[in-house]
């Protein structure tokens, strides 16, 4: 079992930035996929990024794309999803997921993963 716990969320005006974590326990992810979604109210939930298990290949919604940047540190458990020149409609829900993959496949659906985070809250301030 993999236990995923994102952090980092919180209030910021637009045009800024916010820096969210997901640590990883139970087992080492190195081995895994990781991906970013978000759920606002109302809506469904959606795609944000994704990175294979090596760091080596990302791959990003077209509405955060140049402005948010998924990486990972294995060493340390670690993936981070850095958003920058943040609007008011990136306000949600953020989860991050996990799945058992060395491929280098881009998962972009959400019933790829088998694991999922409680979710951080970030709201964007007009």
């Amino acid at each position: 079992q993999v236990q995923l716990v994102e952090s980092g969320g919180g209030l910021v005006q637009a045009g800024g930035s916010l820096r969210l974590s997901c640590a990883a326990s139970g087992r080492t992810v190195s081995s895994y996929a990781m991906g970013w979604f978000r759920q606002a109210p109302g809506k469904e939930r959606e795609f944000v990024a994704a990175i294979n298990w090596n760091g080596g290949s990302t791959y990003y919604a077209d509405s955060v794309k140049g402005r948010f940047t998924i990486s990972r540190d294995n060493a340390k458990n670690t993936v981070y999803l850095q958003m920058n020149s943040l609007k008011p409609e990136d306000t949600a829900i953020y989860y991050c997921a996990a799945v058992l993959s060395l491929r280098a496949t881009m998962y972009v659906v959400g019933r790829s993963y088998d694991y999922w985070g409680q979710g951080t809250q970030v709201t964007v301030s007009s």
